[in-house]
Formats: structure tokens, sequence, C-alpha cells
């Protein structure tokens, strides 16, 4: 048989646990992951590649709708991997309150006119299984393939059979795209900065990490005795700042620890971090501070 590769567009709602489905497929954590819904901001690669063939799956945002600022970006960035990707998978959400946009991600993928599958996921919640008779049967009536998937549960041999049945979608490939050993073409800089974005969700409630940016402000490999790495926790307003410090900084204090434990996972080394917060008021509504950190929109 052919050996097969292509860029795979994960595509579903905020929170339908498609960071976590990568991080599971890929067998590595690539992609943050919070009970919080769009944690996601832009696509991160991971590639899974075996003897038959290499899946590059695109992490995209959510699925949303907006006009301007940071929705805006995360909007276009998702339509972006529909348009960019090979293949894709619609990754859906067993929550009734999601049944709107549930339909909307079908209609999306359905109506790129490639070929994809869909997951159903977090389909261990036993109370839910009607609901995921009623999506399994919706994606079936069209043709498709809908599997579904307990992260929790189904270990190794349900990551399998998801990878079996998408390489049967792949383009044939002369060769891996990337180098066989890669599990992402992130660089340690970006994901330095999406675990300590990632623990500031963990340890701040509400709306608060929606309104945050994340900055690798310097990233020194070579000092002695360790790595030396300063991140700037960037702020939209200067009544936020004092809440992501904590009262006698312990807020602060438990997300640089969590992060430099899990750098230095990464990294397999000790490393000093050092995490600074500061203010750029309104951030998120202004297109050249988002171009600045990152977030860029491109008009097509």
């Amino acid at each position: 048989m052919a050996f097969k590769a292509g860029f795979l567009g994960l595509i579903g709602q905020p929170n339908a646990g498609k960071s976590s489905l990568m991080n599971y497929l890929i067998d590595q954590k690539v992609s943050i992951v919070t009970a919080k819904p769009q944690t996601t901001r832009r696509r991160i690669l991971g590639i899974h590649t075996d003897k038959a063939a290499q899946i590059i799956f695109i992490d995209a945002p959510g699925i949303v709708k907006a006009e301007k600022g940071l929705n805006a970006f995360l909007e276009r960035e998702a339509l972006d991997v529909i348009s960019e990707s090979d293949v894709l998978l619609a990754v859906l959400s067993i929550d009734e309150k999601d049944a709107d946009s549930t339909l909307r991600i079908i209609e999306l993928v359905k109506n790129s006119k490639k070929p994809w599958m869909a997951v159903i996921t977090k389909t261990d919640v036993s109370e839910k299984a009607h609901r995921i008779m009623i999506i399994k049967n919706m994606v079936e009536s069209l043709g498709i393939q809908c599997l579904q998937v307990s992260i929790l549960k189904d270990g190794k041999a349900g990551r399998n059979n998801i990878l079996d049945n998408l390489k049967t979608l792949l383009p044939d490939s002369p060769a891996p795209l990337y180098d066989s050993e890669l599990y992402t073409t992130e660089n340690v800089k970006d994901l330095v900065a999406e675990i300590v974005r990632e623990k500031c969700f963990l340890h701040l409630s509400q709306e608060l990490p929606y309104q945050m940016a994340v900055q690798v402000r310097q990233f020194n490999e070579d000092t002695k005795p360790c790595p030396k790495i300063y991140v700037d926790v960037i702020v939209g307003k200067e009544s936020h700042k004092p809440i992501v410090i904590g009262q006698g900084a312990q807020i602060i204090k438990k997300i640089s620890q969590e992060a430099r434990e899990e750098v230095e996972k990464l990294m397999d080394q000790k490393v000093f971090l050092e995490l600074n917060v500061i203010v750029r008021e309104n951030w998120y509504d202004h297109n050249q501070t988002m171009k600045e950190l990152g977030y860029v929109i491109e008009r097509k």
C-alpha cells in the first residue's frame, strides 16, 4: 500500500475537546487543555507518524462568530484551517446547549467538499447516551463515519481505531512531510508561553483569562547553571493586575511554580522562570497590539 500523509484540521465548538483529542492521538501534550472553553487561540500542529502514514493535526480555535478584536482572529484562524487542510475531523460536543453549533460545524465541514469524518468526545457521560445517538445518526445520514471516544477510558485501542480510520482519508505521499521523529512544529519558546497561559486559565476564574496574553520576553538557553526564561503575563485593565498577582503574590507564585515544573519536564532540565504581570490597556481591541502579540487577522 502507498504511504499516506497530509494535514488534518480539527474543527469543533469551543471546549468540544479538540486539544485533548489531539494530545491523545499523538500521545504527547502539545495543545493546552483546561475546563474552560476557547483556550486555543491559534493553530497548533501535532504530528503522528507510523510505517503507513503521517498525520499532521491542526488544532484550530473553536468556531465562534465575531466581527472584530480577538474573537475575529479566532474565527479567521478556524476558517483558515478548514481551507488549508487536506482532511477534516469534526469534533462534536454532546452537550444539548451546543446543538446549534454542532449543526454549524457539520455544515462547515460538509460544505468544504473535503474528505472528513466525525468524532463525538466525552462519551463516558452515561446520561448523554441519547444525545450521542442523535449526533451519530445525523452524521451517518450524510454517509460519513462517526466514531465516539472517551479519552479517559478507551486508551490505546481507542486511539488506534481513530488513527486507522483517519489514515484512509489521507492523500498518497511519496514520503513523510516532516521528520518522522517530530511530534510538533512548535518551538520551545512557543510551548513555554502556552504552558504559562494554561496555568493562568487553571488558577484564574471567570472571564479574566480570556483578556490575558502571554509573551516570552527573553529566553536565554545557554546561561549557567540553567536556562533563564522571562515571561510577561499581559492583562487588559489595571484592575486585573492585583487579581492575577493575588494576595501576597500567592496566585502568580502558584502559576509560576506549576509552569516551571512543566517546562522542566519539557526541556528535561532545571530552568529559572520569572513571570511579570504588565498592563496593556484593552490590548484585545487594538489590531496593532494584537499583531505585536502574534494575533494577526489576514483579510482574504
